[in-house]
Formats: C-alpha cells, sequence, structure tokens
C-alpha cells in the first residue's frame, strides 16, 4: 500500500366463564402465529442462500444473487496460460479443469444506525437464469427494500449495478447512493462511445446516472458512514473501490472483484484475468491487497469468492492460500 487512503492513492381469569370465552381467543392468536412461522419458514426455504453474521458492533448479510457455471475458467482467469499447467492448477485443487462456478454475492452491513447495501447483483436481467434474488433474499432476512439507507456501488459491471432498478422504478426506493468519482466519471463519459467500453457506457447512463442528483461521490481515504472506508484498488476498472469496515475492535475487508477466482486470482496473482480492464494494474492491486490481508490476518469479502464469500488468506509460495470462513464470528 503507498498511503492509507488507498491500493493505489497515486491519483432490530377470575371465574370459569370468563376462561371458556378466552380459550378460543388464546387458541386463534396461538394458531396465527404458528402461520406466521410456517410462512415464514417457507419464504426462507424459497429464499436465495444467505448468511449472517456480526462483526463488532455491525451486523453483515450476505446473499447469494445468483450463480452460474462457466466453462473453460483458465481462458477467463488465466488468460495467455497454458491450457495444461491451468488444468492441473484446478486439478491439484481438487477442481475440474472445464468448468467452475460463478456466484455473486452483494452484502449489506446493518451498522444499527445505517443499513448499508454494497453493490446490486443482476437484477431483473439476471431473472431469466436464475440470479437478480438479492431483493427476495433480503425481505426472507426482515429487510424491505424501503429499509435500504445507502447503496454502496463498487465498480459499474453489469453485475453489480443491475439491481439498482425494477421495471417500476428504483430497487431501492428510500437510498442515497455512494459511487466512486474516478468510476463515474469513466463509465459516464460519452467518449466511450464506439470504444469497448460502450456497452458498459450505456448501462452506466441507464442504471446509475439517474441517482446522481441523490449520489456522494468519493475516493479513496473518504468514509461512507463510520466504520467504513473507501480504499482505491485500480485496475478491474479504472475507479474500482474496496471497503475497509472497522467496528468494536474488529476488521473484515470488502475487496469486491479484486480477485475473482479462489484459485487462479489468488495462488496465482499475476495472471491476468479477461475481465480487467487494465490488467498489469489489477495484477498489482491483487498483490497489494492481499499482501496486507495475508500479513495482517484480516477476514475479507469477494464478490465472486466461494459463498458465503467471506474467508482469510495466507501466503503460499508465489500467491495466497484462500481459507473460508468457519465459526470465528461466532466467538
Amino acid at each position: 500500500m503507498t498511503n492509507d487512503k488507498g491500493i493505489h492513492r497515486r491519483s432490530l381469569m377470575a371465574g370459569a366463564g370468563l376462561a371458556a370465552i378466552a380459550t378460543p381467543f388464546v387458541s386463534g392468536a396461538a394458531s396465527a402465529r404458528a402461520q406466521d412461522a410456517e410462512n415464514a419458514n417457507m419464504n426462507m426455504a424459497d429464499a436465495p442462500p444467505s448468511d449472517s453474521f456480526p462483526l463488532g458492533d455491525f451486523k453483515l448479510l450476505v446473499v447469494e444473487d445468483g450463480s452460474r457455471i462457466m466453462e473453460n475458467p483458465g481462458e477467463t482467469f488465466g488468460t495467455g496460460q497454458d491450457p495444461e499447467t491451468v488444468a492441473a492448477l484446478l486439478e491439484e485443487n481438487f477442481l475440474p479443469p472445464d468448468e467452475m462456478v460463478n456466484g455473486f454475492a452483494p452484502v449489506l452491513v446493518d451498522t444499527g444506525n445505517e443499513t448499508v447495501l454494497f453493490d446490486t447483483g443482476m437484477g431483473p436481467a439476471g431473472r431469466s437464469w436464475g440470479a437478480g434474488r438479492l431483493r427476495e433474499g433480503l425481505i426472507a432476512n426482515g429487510y424491505q427494500p424501503e429499509d435500504i439507507d445507502i447503496v454502496v456501488i463498487t465498480h459499474m459491471h453489469g453485475d453489480h449495478i443491475n439491481g439498482l432498478m425494477e421495471q417500476d422504478g428504483p430497487a431501492f426506493p428510500n437510498a442515497r447512493y455512494v459511487f466512486g468519482d474516478k468510476e463515474y466519471a469513466f463509465w459516464s463519459d460519452d467518449a466511450r462511445m464506439g470504444t469497448p467500453a460502450e456497452g458498459g457506457h450505456q448501462s452506466v447512463k441507464k442504471l446509475v446516472v439517474p441517482f446522481a442528483d441523490q449520489a456522494t461521490f468519493i475516493g479513496g481515504g473518504d468514509a461512507v458512514v463510520p466504520g467504513i472506508t473507501a480504499m482505491e484498488a485500480f485496475g478491474h476498472t479504472p475507479g474500482h473501490l474496496i471497503f475497509m469496515l472497522e467496528t468494536g475492535g474488529r476488521k473484515l475487508l470488502l475487496t469486491a472483484d479484486t480477485a475473482n477466482q479462489y484459485v487462479l486470482s489468488l495462488q496465482r496473482p499475476d495472471w491476468h484475468v479477461r475481465f480487467d480492464m487494465d490488467k498489469e494494474m489489477a495484477a498489482a492491486t491483487r498483490r497489494d491487497v492481499f499482501d496486507m490481508v495475508a500479513a495482517e490476518r484480516i477476514p475479507f469479502l469477494g464478490y465472486h469468492m466461494p459463498f458465503p464469500a467471506v474467508g482469510y488468506v495466507e501466503k503460499a509460495g508465489d500467491g495466497y492460500k484462500f481459507m473460508p470462513k468457519t465459526y470465528q464470528f461466532k466467538l
């Protein structure tokens, strides 16, 4: 890290008669409560996977917005590498060489004063293939869309912004928004027309720009709310931000898309990733971020890590070994 602003800051009865009358009422209330509980259980059974745990004074809720199978993972997370080398690494880690599961894991942070949602999943665009389930997962866990106070966008790729809008308007109607200043400036600029970034530009104009008047624009070192601070982690996109949570003497780093595959991108952080816009900068950022995470033994939550997307890393050879969380947050 170059300084505390970021990885790349270069830049909630008296009588028998009465008893006879009261008994049906009590039975009816109990029956209603039982029905409510049954309905809640049914809702949870139908809801997408979720995981809730405390972090100091905060409560975190991770929702699996969806997942899908990708073919030939090495072509995305080992661009330019020999296919046999990629296959051997995957098989060494008990993974098939020709397929992988890619999940999407937005997280809600309930500080006790405000509910802060980081990224919004695939939204309506993903529902044809089983994604876009964030709102469903929030509701199953007791949060209505109207309860969200702040929506933070780590970067403006579609799987992070598509859930900003529903067919009838804003998905989180009472929220204010936090966008990275550099990220917004890049994607909203009409100079993206006619370039490979044109599709992203069009999506941002449709889904993000309408919220600009309700947004705060931030950079590395800026606080979202007390205990949540932005850090610059550029490369995946020009203004990609990550966020350090610090509360009650505990920390957790939301790493967004700094690393998107828990074997290929962590054990081989220098391998190029097809979705990284500046591949060399993204690789340097991975090393900076995960060197810090490993050295300080900080848990992290990565948007595409195996659900529930939370774990630790330790240094291993030229990269890092991912260790998913177990009971650390219960103690």
